[in-house]
């Protein structure tokens, strides 16, 4: 009898200890634009940008096992969601970070809060995520539209760009940043003239550039990104669209698009971003690390954004032991202030929006550019509560349930 009980004793003991020892283990799914024109400002460089958070993390000391792994969306809804399906169901990922291309983060973020994982969101622009489409899995991390038209569209009104004619990719993220941005272009005094819509991944925007001439506005806004920014600015020039008279309103500019305009052509646009690689000493210790992985390159905000969400998210598992339950690790995220050496200081309020400043850059001159990616001057700060939206403006069910 003695000996059964001792035996039960010593299975209990080990059946615990192996349930321990899954419960330590993390898998993180980079869901992202692998080989289209997102794939610079995200794809493998958000994968890397995963890994140095894991490595800096001080968990793989600590027993836990946590692997990373990658996905190309191709910017399909549909094959983007057949990828998160089969990571949540067959290869047990927790965690999906980056995910560029608002079309494809809503359905992710959907999918996710069924299956009660995480969703970590830096690629993806569309303010819906963290208003009318915010999940208690999900947080949305980097920037948004909101902040982007808070911080450029303002700035251009301010400055005399008074009329506005859009120029926008047609998906929810176009959409979402032609939304904002003409909002915020009333709001401060100024008027939408016109718009027009092209598909993502155009390869000719002859057409849509005569008719943003034609309208004679003041400014011409891209709500655009990637391929489709950089495509459209060359073609603007080639077209005299600056020479006339009008701006070019870049609303959503990364580094990598910058440098495959080069500054000649890119020189004094004004654009919002979320981080700098060549900011302060910590970002551009990070950009070294990241530049050793990736040669050639400096890490886009999206990138960034990926290292401070996952560590981030690896503090909380670190605090609660477990992963397992994808709404409680984001509750105990949302708990923790947070604190990293790319963002600084930050919090997360109960809508899933991640806080710190954005910032308002300007494209420098040739002649002003000391090398290689050496390519923002900082025009001006927008504190971390001024950045993105009132809590309370974005309806948000979070929200109002809390209330």
């Amino acid at each position: 009898m003695k000996k059964t009980i001792a035996f039960a004793a010593l299975a209990a003991t080990l059946l615990s200890g192996t349930a321990f020892a899954q419960e330590k283990t993390i898998k993180i799914g980079n869901l992202s634009d692998q080989s289209g024109l997102y794939a610079d400002a995200t794809g493998g460089g958000s994968t890397i940008a995963a890994k140095l958070a894991v490595e800096d993390s001080g968990l793989l000391a600590k027993g836990w096992k946590i692997e990373v792994v990658a996905g190309d969306h191709q910017n399909k809804a549909d094959i983007g969601t057949n990828i998160a399906r089969q990571w949540y169901d067959v290869d047990k990922v927790d965690l999906i970070v980056d995910t560029p291309n608002s079309g494809v983060a809503l359905a992710v973020s959907t999918l996710t809060k069924e299956k009660n994982k995480v969703f970590l969101n830096s690629g993806a622009a569309t303010s819906d995520l963290s208003g009318k489409a915010c999940s208690p899995n999900t947080i949305h991390w980097t920037y948004d539209t909101y902040a982007l038209a808070n911080g450029t569209g303002k700035a251009i009104v301010k400055n005399g760009g008074d009329s506005w004619f859009f120029l926008t990719a047609d998906y929810a993220f176009g959409h979402a940043l032609e939304r904002d941005t003409g909002a915020v272009v009333e709001a401060n005094g100024g008027k939408v003239v016109g718009k027009v819509r092209h598909p993502i991944n155009s390869p000719d925007f002859s057409s849509y550039l005569l008719q943003a001439q034609a309208s004679k506005a003041k400014v011409v806004g891209l709500a655009n990104a990637g391929g489709d920014t950089t495509n459209s600015i060359k073609q603007a020039a080639e077209f005299g669209i600056t020479a006339g008279g009008q701006k070019l309103a870049a609303l959503l500019l990364f580094i990598t698009d910058v440098h495959a305009l080069g500054l000649s052509v890119a020189q004094g646009l004004t654009f919002t971003e979320a981080f700098y690689w060549d900011m302060n000493d910590g970002t551009r210790a990070f950009a070294d690390r990241f530049s050793k992985q990736k040669p050639g390159f400096k890490p886009t905000m999206v990138q960034a954004g990926v290292y401070s969400a996952v560590r981030h998210y690896l503090k909380a598992a670190d605090a609660l032991g477990s992963v397992s339950d994808g709404a409680k690790v984001v509750a105990k995220m949302k708990e923790m202030p947070t604190d990293d050496a790319l963002f600084g200081q930050g919090s997360i309020r109960a809508d899933g929006r991640k806080l710190h400043p954005v910032y308002l850059f300007e494209v420098k001159k040739p002649s002003e550019s000391k090398g290689a990616w050496d390519y923002y001057k900082l025009m001006g700060t927008i504190p971390a509560d001024q950045a993105f939206r009132p809590m309370d403006k974005g309806d948000c069910p979070l929200v109002s349930a809390a209330k």
